[in-house]
């Protein structure tokens, strides 16, 4: 058995179950180091939401929301849509495809200050024709593939924008960090600002038939399995 380390623990209060921050917690993590480190989000801030509807997506979008910035979402599906409004997007575009630069610029003709980017290979070249000049592309995951590789002249040409690829482990890197992420998470789960969300339970002895409804898409939200 592998135990935790001391330094990854954190004491939940009274009033949050055990399951929901075990759903909640990693994710709700990367969103705080996302809307609160790598860009401390703001009031008139104009934010593009990659994935908005998945689950550090629909996390990101309510504190973005709670933090006064606006934020337009891209999803892949209409359902996924109805999911992003209702986490908080003030705009959603449904996207698969990688064309969706137009349509941000529809919403905001001068760019976007952030771009929020788990997807990667597919949607790059796009999100940074949405930012305005020394706007700030942050790419956070590679869903469909690694972003191609460039000299770095292109953020230069297209506005000497700023880029950074960051990972959770330097951001939540000591236990301090941790801790002062836990803290804002439970206090906008405490409050009332962040659900729990659909938090869909298995019995460990199921394990193959939660992984095959994930791949088959029939989840939404974020899945346990329970011993």
């Amino acid at each position: 058995m592998r135990l935790v380390p001391a330094a990854r623990v954190v004491k939940l209060p009274d009033e949050i179950p055990f399951d929901v921050a075990a759903a909640l917690l990693f994710k709700g993590l990367t969103a705080f180091y996302l809307v609160h480190k790598v860009h401390a989000a703001k009031p008139g801030d104009r934010i593009l939401l990659h994935a908005a509807a998945g689950g550090v997506g629909r996390i990101a979008a309510t504190w973005l929301k709670h933090l006064g910035a606006t934020t337009i979402g891209i999803v892949g599906s209409q359902e996924k849509a109805a999911l992003a409004s209702a986490a908080g997007c003030d705009h959603v575009i449904v996207n698969d495809d990688g064309s969706f630069a137009a349509d941000v610029r529809a919403i905001a003709p001068e760019g976007v200050d952030v771009v929020y980017d788990s997807v990667g290979r597919t949607t790059f070249a796009a999100s940074l024709d949405t930012l305005r000049p020394r706007g700030l592309m942050v790419s956070f995951g590679t869903a469909s593939g690694p972003i191609p590789q460039n000299d770095g002249g292109i953020f230069g040409a297209k506005g000497s924008l700023f880029f950074t690829r960051c990972s959770i482990a330097h951001y939540m890197a000591s236990r301090a960090q941790i801790e002062e992420g836990a803290a804002a998470l439970f206090g906008l789960l405490s409050s009332g600002v962040l659900g729990a969300g659909d938090v869909g339970r298995y019995p460990l002895a199921e394990a193959a038939q939660a992984h095959a409804d994930l791949e088959a898409r029939r989840t939404t939200g974020s899945l346990l399995l329970i011993p």
